[in-house]
């Protein structure tokens, strides 16, 4: 957990009797603005309200987080053969994702290198005319590694018969269509997940994740499959989004029925190494009249712990992934303003898990579970947009027991305006209960 000892400064930030202050962006990475988030974190308060309501670090934060971080965009069977595409926005960027013939994965900006016309629609899923990438507007062509083939000159072009040198452009004088492919965007894959770094030198994905993939290995993450897809519009910050995610300090209010089935006592801190939070709920309960979490068979490959326990990871910066025993639930925050935010729900399941009768009532069960638990979660956190959003309000204390997660997510943003660069340790004990017995 990223901490900093206290400073000796008494303003607290949370005086509701200032008047609301302009806001300067400057400020936004400046290292003392977050000087009272950057305390251990019995003693913190919260980011600025500035961070969830300001289009000024709306901008920031889209280049100083979304562009130098490995995002989570979407799930590897999208693409699951050559010619295979997803289009993907980050950072307010159109992005697309394919195979090329030898099924490596690829990634490029959706941009034409010729006048910047948008190649793929946003619902793409394959690339047009065998592999092949047109313009729609003066019909230039690229394949599937990003190098332009023709300008439009090539096999197919429709090009009208005795017009070819007219279209040509091997005459253009100081052109080379080699120095014109498309912009590559780095592309790895972890699991079922697609991930996607706007930065020209990324660190290695596997950086980020820490020791995730150790931890989850036993899981076959790579097997699983997407059977269900919701899309949620929410009228508030991707952070608190995620922050609500991290912490089980609302569930009695919120949740009354996944109350039932996550009890209190059976929540741990499961953080080690890596650019995530982590929490854990075990063992598993079963389900009530309401729902919850059964209703698939479990996968056959996991340890003791593990096959009764759920999994509850926030992959910085934007997507939340819930790994139990039977199945998975992933939610990819995209954030298309200060105050707005969609979600692509995908819940997913091993095919070990479908096998047997009632396999596809137990898909349906859980998937109106997860949408009863979103929405809940959703309607409470537009109620936090629309208070953060208030000038009176100029930041809340922190309460420890409940939210070391948010602690540490929101150092990782801290550092990212400021433009550290680190990766946070883990905790000694990576099994930590959260409410110790009296």
């Amino acid at each position: 957990m990223t901490t900093v000892a206290p400073d000796t400064d008494t303003d607290t930030d949370t005086d509701t009797a200032l008047p609301a202050r302009p806001i300067d962006p400057a400020r936004f990475t400046d290292e003392s603005t977050y000087r009272h988030t950057r305390r251990p974190v019995e003693l913190a308060s919260t980011l600025i309200p500035d961070a969830y309501s300001a289009p000024e670090f709306f901008a920031l934060e889209r280049e100083r987080v979304f562009t130098t971080s490995w995002v989570a965009v979407g799930c590897v069977s999208d693409v699951d053969r050559p010619g295979a595409c997803v289009v993907v926005d980050v950072a307010g960027r159109s992005i697309f994702i394919t195979r090329n013939r030898h099924g490596v994965l690829r990634g490029f900006h959706n941009v034409c290198r010729h006048r910047a016309t948008k190649l793929l629609d946003n619902d793409a899923r394959d690339v047009c005319h065998r592999g092949r990438i047109r313009c729609p507007y003066h019909n230039w062509t690229y394949d599937t590694d990003g190098a332009c083939l023709g300008t439009p000159l090539f096999e197919g072009s429709d090009i009208p018969a005795g017009q070819e040198s007219i279209f040509d452009t091997s005459v253009a004088k100081g052109f080379d269509r080699a120095d014109y492919g498309l912009l590559t965007v780095a592309v790895e894959s972890w699991g079922f997940l697609l991930f996607v770094n706007l930065s020209p030198d990324p660190t290695p994905l596997a950086t980020q994740l820490g020791d995730l993939p150790r931890r989850f290995a036993d899981y076959r993450l790579d097997e699983w499959l997407p059977q269900r897809r919701r899309t949620y519009d929410v009228a508030a910050n991707y952070k608190l989004v995620g922050e609500n995610f991290m912490e089980y300090y609302h569930l009695p209010w919120v949740h009354p029925e996944l109350n039932e089935v996550s009890k209190f006592s059976d929540h741990y801190r499961w953080q080690g190494t890596g650019m995530y939070t982590g929490m854990c709920t075990t063992p598993v309960s079963r389900n009530t009249d309401a729902g919850g979490w059964d209703g698939l068979r479990p996968l056959s490959s996991l340890g003791e712990q593990d096959a009764d326990s759920g999994r509850f990871v926030w992959l910085f910066p934007s997507t939340a992934l819930v790994v139990l025993p039977n199945h998975a639930f992933v939610l990819f925050s995209r954030p298309v303003g200060p105050n707005r935010t969609v979600e692509t729900a995908v819940l997913l399941s091993h095919p070990e898990s479908l096998e047997g009768p009632g396999a596809a009532d137990g898909l349906e069960q859980l998937d109106k579970f997860w949408d009863l638990v979103n929405r809940q979660d959703l309607k409470i956190v537009e109620r936090v947009q629309e208070g953060i959003e208030n000038p009176a309000y100029r930041g809340g204390r922190m309460c420890f027991r409940f939210e070391e997660p948010l602690h540490r997510f929101q150092n990782m943003v801290i550092d990212k305006m400021v433009g550290i660069d680190r990766v946070p340790e883990g905790d000694e004990d990576t099994m930590t209960r959260m409410f110790p017995d009296p």
